[in-house]
C-alpha cells in the first residue's frame, strides 16, 4: 500500500518532547498478551506459501519506575523450497523521565543465534544519541523523537480528544538501532466489543471496555521526495489501558494477522511516586 506524507502534518517538536512531563499520566495496565499468528496474504514475489507462529508481549512498570517490555516473536515460514523457524526475543527499558531507552534483541533462525543487537538511546538537548554495544560498537546521532511507551501514551491521549489523524515519529531500537521512523496514525471512533468477537473470551473482564480501531504506517525518515511506500503498516484494536489486539501486520510483500488468545494482568505498580 502506498501513501503520501502530508506537508501540513508536522512532526512532534524535539523541544516539546524534552520539556513534556514524561509518561506521568499513562493509564497503562501491566500485562502479558499472547497472540496466534497466521499468514494473511502473500505476493508471488515474497515466495511465502505458509506462515504461522506466536507472539508474546509482556509489559510492566509505571510512570514512577519506568517501563519494561519483553517481546518474543516466533514464526514458522514456508516457501516452495524450504521451511525455517525464526525467533526474535527483545527486551527494552524506558526510563520514567523519558530520557533513556535501552534495548537488546536476539534473532534466531532454526534455533541458532544469528544476531544480537544491544544499545542505549539518550535524549539530549540537540537530539537523540544512540550508543550501540553489539554487534559492533558504534555511536549515532539522530533527530529528537520519542520512545515506544511515549508514542503509545500520545496515541491514547489524541484518541481521547477525538484527533483521528496525525503524524509523529518514534525510535524503538529495531533493525540496526540507528534510525528514527516517521509514523502516520489514523484513529477510528471508539467502539464496543461485540459478543461475537472471537477475542472476547480472552479479554475476560475487558470485554466490556470499548476500543479504538487504529492504523499506523511506518516510514523511513531517510527517504526523501516522491511517492512514499511505508516500510510496514500495523492495524489493531486499542483499549485505553494500552492493550492491543486483532492485529494485522503488513510488510508490503506479505501480511499476517495476530489474534489475542490469552491475557494475564499483573498487579499494578504504585502510581504515586512518593510512596
Amino acid at each position: 500500500m502506498r501513501a503520501k506524507r502530508l506537508a501540513l502534518l508536522a512532526l512532534v517538536s524535539p523541544s516539546v518532547l524534552i520539556s513534556a512531563p514524561a509518561l506521568a499520566a499513562a493509564p497503562l495496565a501491566p500485562h502479558r498478551a499472547v497472540y496466534d499468528l497466521v499468514l494473511d496474504e502473500a505476493s508471488d514475489r515474497s515466495g511465502i506459501t505458509g506462515l504461522s507462529g506466536r507472539m508474546v508481549y509482556e509489559f510492566n512498570g509505571s510512570a514512577c519506575e519506568g517501563y519494561t517490555v519483553k517481546f518474543r516473536f516466533v514464526t514458522q515460514i514456508d516457501t516452495s523450497e524450504n521451511s525455517r523457524l525464526t525467533d526474535q526475543q527483545t527486551t527494552t527499558f524506558e526510563a520514567a523521565d523519558g530520557k533513556t531507552f535501552s534495548f537488546v534483541t536476539k534473532s534466531f533462525t532454526d534455533q541458532t543465534l544469528e544476531r544480537e543487537l544491544k544499545g542505549t538511546a539518550r535524549r539530549e538537548a540537540d537530539g537523540l544519541k544512540v550508543e550501540i554495544e553489539k554487534p559492533e560498537p558504534n555511536s549515532v546521532k539522530l533527530e529528537g523523537t520519542q520512545f515506544p511507551t511515549q508514542h503509545l501514551v500520545e496515541l491514547i491521549g489524541k484518541a481521547n480528544t477525538g484527533e483521528n489523524f496525525y503524524e509523529t515519529s518514534i525510535f524503538d531500537g529495531s533493525e540496526d538501532g540507528d534510525e528514527v521512523m516517521t509514523t502516520t496514525v489514523v484513529v477510528g471512533k471508539k467502539e464496543p466489543v461485540e459478543k461475537s468477537d472471537p477475542e472476547a473470551p480472552a479479554l475476560a473482564g475487558f470485554a466490556k471496555e470499548k476500543f479504538w480501531p487504529v492504523d499506523i504506517a511506518y516510514f523511513d525518515e531517510a527517504t526523501e521526495g516522491g511517492e512514499e511506500v511505508p516500510e510496514y503498516r500495523i492495524s489493531f484494536k486499542l483499549h485505553e489501558n494500552g492493550l492491543t489486539r486483532d492485529l494485522v501486520m503488513d510488510y508490503n510483500d506479505f501480511s499476517m494477522t495476530g489474534k489475542l488468545v490469552n491475557l494475564t494482568l499483573f498487579d499494578p505498580a504504585p502510581q504515586n511516586c512518593n510512596q
